[in-house]
C-alpha cells in the first residue's frame, strides 16, 4: 500500500473561507493543502442566477490582506457587485494567495487516526494531516419538502440552486416558495420577464435598504451592530435559527416590501406552503402574520438606526412614518395550480450542509457541529465559513479576515503544543 501523504493541515473547501484560512495560516509559517470537489469558488460561479448580485454593499468585501477598494482597487464602494464582478474579486484574490489547491478532488472521509491527527481520505489518494479545517459551508444539500414528489408531472420543479433565469421555465405561471433573499430576487427576476407570480410567503424577516441618507447597513455598521459576538448576543437562539432579512442589491439597490410588489405588479402572496397533492397547493393561513413579522423586523432595524443617531448627535433627514399600503383581506388556502396557470415551481428553501463524512465526536443530535469560534472539541479540528461562527459576518465577506486569523492562531497554537509534547 502506498503510503499517505502528509501535510500539516487539511482544508477542505475551495472558497473565500479556505483560501482565506490557507492564506492565514501560511502568515504562520504553516502549509495547507485545500481540496475542492469542484473548481475554486464554484457555488459562485455555477449556483447563481444571471442576475444574482451581493445583498451587502461592496465595502463589506473585506476578506485578509484583500480589502475592496484598499487591496483590490475597486471604485464602486456603496455599489452591490453582480456575479461576474464576485467572481473576478475571489479570482484575483486566488491569484494573489495563491494557495496549494486541489481543485476536483472530493473528500471522503475525515477521521481521528490514532495518536493524534487525521486521516483525509479523497479521490486522489490517502492523506494524513495533524490539522483539518472544513470549510464546505451549509450549502451542500437544495432542501426539498417531502411532498413535492406528490406533485403532479405536468408541474415543472427546480431548486434555486439551479435556478438561472426565467427562460429555463416553461411558459405560464410560477410559484416561488420561500421569502429568504433567492425567493425574492428571483420573484422579482420573474415579474422582470412578464410572469404570473404567486409567492409561498414564509417567516423571513425583511430590513430597510437606504433609511436616512444612508445604506441600513452603513448605520448597523457604525453602531456596532455587526461586531457583536455570538457568546455576548441577547438572544443566541434567535440568532443562529434566523433566516436572513430580505432585500436587494439591485439596480443600486433597494428594499423588497411585499405588500408594495402585490399592489404595484400584481404579486399573488399566500402563507406557508404545507402540502403539495397532484396539482392542488395548500397553504397555512399565515400571511397576513408573515408581513407583520417581517414589517416588525423591518421596523425594529429603523428602531436601532434611529437610537444610534440620537444618541450619537448625528444630523441625519428624518423620514415618513412606514405605512402598510395593503394587507390580505382573507387569505387562500387552498388553490389548484393548473387552473390558476401555473406551469412550474421553485424551491427556494434553502439547504442543509452534509457532514456524514466527518468522523468526530463533534456534533450535536441533530447534526450540528459544536464549537467555539470554530474550533472544536477534538484538538486540531476545526470549521469556518459558517454564519454566526463569531459574529453576524462570519458567514459572509465582512467577517472571514476575522474569523480566518484566530482560526489560523489556534491552529498555530495547537500543532506547537503537540510538537512540544
Amino acid at each position: 500500500m502506498t503510503r499517505p501523504q502528509h501535510i500539516p493541515v487539511a482544508i477542505v473547501g475551495g472558497g473565500q473561507a479556505g483560501l482565506s484560512t490557507a492564506h492565514c495560516l501560511r502568515q504562520h509559517g504553516i502549509d495547507s493543502v485545500i481540496f475542492e470537489r469542484h473548481r475554486a469558488f464554484h457555488s459562485w460561479k455555477r449556483n447563481r442566477w444571471d442576475s444574482f448580485c451581493l445583498v451587502t454593499p461592496n465595502w463589506q468585501c473585506r476578506l485578509p490582506d484583500f480589502h475592496y477598494g484598499r487591496d483590490y482597487g475597486g471604485t464602486d464602494p456603496h455599489g452591490f457587485m453582480p456575479k461576474d464582478e464576485i467572481a473576478d474579486y475571489l479570482d484575483a484574490f486566488a491569484e494573489r494567495v495563491r494557495p496549494d489547491l486541489r481543485e476536483g478532488v472530493e473528500v471522503t472521509r475525515v477521521a481521528q487516526r490514532l495518536g493524534g491527527g487525521f486521516v483525509v481520505e479523497t479521490s486522489d489518494g490517502r492523506w494524513t494531516a495533524e490539522a483539518v479545517v472544513i470549510a464546505t459551508g451549509g450549502y451542500d444539500k437544495p432542501i426539498e419538502p417531502g411532498f413535492a414528489q406528490r406533485l403532479s408531472p405536468e408541474i415543472a420543479q427546480i431548486h434555486s440552486a439551479d435556478y438561472r433565469n426565467p427562460g429555463q421555465l416553461p411558459e405560464g405561471g410560477v410559484l416561488i416558495v420561500g421569502t429568504g433573499q433567492s425567493g425574492v430576487q428571483i420573484m422579482e427576476d420573474c415579474i422582470r420577464d412578464g410572469r404570473d407570480v404567486h409567492l409561498a410567503v414564509g417567516p423571513a424577516p425583511r430590513s430597510p435598504r437606504h433609511y436616512r441618507g444612508r445604506d441600513a447597513t452603513d448605520w448597523l455598521y457604525d453602531a456596532g451592530h455587526y461586531s457583536v459576538t455570538i457568546d455576548a448576543h441577547p438572544d443566541p437562539e434567535k440568532a443562529l435559527g434566523q433566516t436572513n432579512h430580505y432585500m436587494s442589491g439591485r439596480d443600486g439597490g433597494k428594499e423588497i416590501d411585499l405588500r408594495r410588489f402585490h399592489v404595484d405588479h400584481g404579486l399573488s402572496l399566500y402563507g406557508s406552503l404545507a402540502d403539495m397533492d397532484g396539482t392542488r397547493a395548500g397553504f397555512l393561513p399565515d400571511l397576513a402574520k408573515n408581513l407583520d413579522d417581517a414589517d416588525r423586523s423591518y421596523l425594529g432595524i429603523r428602531e436601532q438606526i434611529d437610537a444610534h443617531i440620537a444618541r450619537e448627535g448625528i444630523d441625519a433627514p428624518e423620514e415618513p412614518p412606514f405605512e402598510k399600503v395593503w394587507e390580505p383581506a382573507e387569505e387562500a388556502t387552498d388553490i389548484d395550480l393548473a387552473e390558476a396557470g401555473i406551469t412550474s415551481v421553485i424551491w427556494a428553501i434553502g439547504f442543509r450542509p452534509d457532514y456524514g463524512w466527518i468522523e468526530a465526536d463533534v456534533f450535536d443530535p441533530h447534526g450540528k457541529p459544536e464549537y467555539h469560534r470554530g474550533v472544536t472539541a477534538v484538538p486540531g479540528l476545526c470549521f469556518i465559513g459558517l454564519g454566526w461562527l463569531n459574529t453576524w459576518g462570519s458567514g459572509r465577506f465582512l467577517g472571514i479576515e476575522e474569523d480566518s486569523r484566530y482560526l489560523a492562531a489556534r491552529i498555530a497554537e495547537q500543532l506547537e503544543a503537540r510538537a512540544a509534547s
